[in-house]
């Protein structure tokens, strides 16, 4: 399903028809739209955008996982950013690295991937998320909230990596932590079920 609007496009695929009629249960998709609007917006992106989501099982997530990040096991969400540096402006201790500012990278690298080039009457296409709904299930059960606060809280974690954000240090991930309740209390999400 597309959803389309002057600044951002969404694809959303929900690759089982369980996991679908459970998440349409806990909130209509256009909640999905909105965290992924007011997320881009409170990271300051202003340009056209395009990306994907695709909420799956935890088997799926996990080959995913496992042939991305070398780690067989579920993970809540992964996100694969297309850009070649980040799209935001924040201190470097909260980004992903880039590789041209990486001289180790550099020098183990003998030639660098093609870098993904939008075209220019195109919108900035970022990448594409994953979210596991069981892992989301439990995580929300663990955590005392409902299963639509944690898949809106993974969506904007998932689109703050796209553009630039990374978890890796505890700059990076305050920021991001900060960053994803704020999106949510915007929206009117509150953490208790």
């Amino acid at each position: 399903m597309q959803k389309q609007h002057p600044e951002i496009e969404l694809d959303i695929s929900i690759d089982d028809d369980q996991i679908e009629a459970a998440i349409l249960e806990a909130l209509p998709l256009t909640e999905l739209e909105r965290v992924v609007q007011h997320t881009l917006r409170t990271a300051g992106i202003t340009e056209s955008v395009s990306l994907t989501l695709l909420v799956t099982n935890d088997a799926a997530i996990q080959e995913m996982n496992k042939h991305y990040r070398q780690q067989d096991k579920p993970t809540d969400v992964l996100s694969f950013p297309l850009l070649d540096k980040p799209l935001v402006n924040a201190p470097r201790d909260q980004l992903w690295l880039d590789p041209e500012e990486d001289s180790e990278h550099i020098a183990e690298t003998k030639a660098r991937p093609p870098v993904f080039v939008t075209p220019s009457e195109l919108p900035t296409h970022l990448g594409d998320i994953l979210i596991s709904w069981p892992t989301v299930v439990r995580q929300a059960k663990a955590a005392g909230h409902s299963p639509a606060y944690e898949l809106l809280y993974l969506l904007a974690h998932g689109v703050l990596h796209l553009v630039g954000y990374d978890d890796q240090t505890e700059a990076g991930y305050a920021a991001m932590v900060h960053l994803q309740e704020s999106v949510l209390q915007t929206v009117g999400m509150k953490e208790a079920q």
